[in-house]
């Protein structure tokens, strides 16, 4: 009887095992889906299409990354957000989410902005790009920049935050007054 009872607990705790590999597994595997919002992500083409840089990833060439999204924002007449962050960033995947949820504001950002993730971690802190910026006081950080890659704003998204999201009235707002239709003005 009791060796049933041990044989009982090691199926039990196999089982456990088991079901929580396959949870974690299931975990990543919809968190990589959330990571790849957009189906053209960070993939090269041969078109001359542009493709927006959607996640963040060190081994990036972000100066040219942003010299492509200049020249996408200039065709089309969209200003340009650099959001700085990365992959071990809580809170970037929490924006992600959020805009992911949020399908207007979504929309909006990509009417009017060229979106370019700019990595910032132990293995690509992208110093030379982000030394044309203002210091970045948390992450994710959004860097606006005009049509030609002029430098416009520097956002901390931590006043954006609400809770363990963020409020969707004052991010709308951001980006409807930094949107090229409101020409928003130089401001740090």
């Amino acid at each position: 009887m009791q060796r049933l009872s041990q044989t009982i607990k090691i199926v039990l705790l196999c089982l456990t095992l088991a079901f929580s590999a396959q949870a974690q597994k299931s975990r990543k595997h919809r968190a990589s889906k959330r990571r790849t919002t957009h189906s053209r992500q960070n993939v090269a083409t041969t078109s001359g299409e542009y493709v927006p840089v959607l996640k963040y990833d060190p081994k990036r060439n972000a100066d040219q990354d942003i010299k492509n999204a200049v020249v996408e924002a200039r065709r089309t007449g969209k200003r340009i957000l650099l959001e700085v962050g990365g992959e071990w960033c809580i809170w970037c995947h929490i924006m992600d989410e959020y805009f992911e949820k949020h399908t207007d504001l979504l929309s909006f950002r990509e009417k009017n902005f060229i979106m370019v993730k700019i990595n910032y971690s132990d293995e690509n802190k992208n110093t030379q790009v982000l030394s044309r910026y203002p210091e970045i006081p948390g992450y994710p950080h959004i860097f606006v920049l005009d049509s030609n890659g002029k430098f416009l704003y520097s956002k901390n998204t931590g006043e954006l935050e609400e809770g363990r999201g963020y409020n969707l009235e004052r991010f709308m707002a951001f980006l409807k007054e930094w949107s090229p239709q409101t020409n928003g003005s130089a401001k740090r």
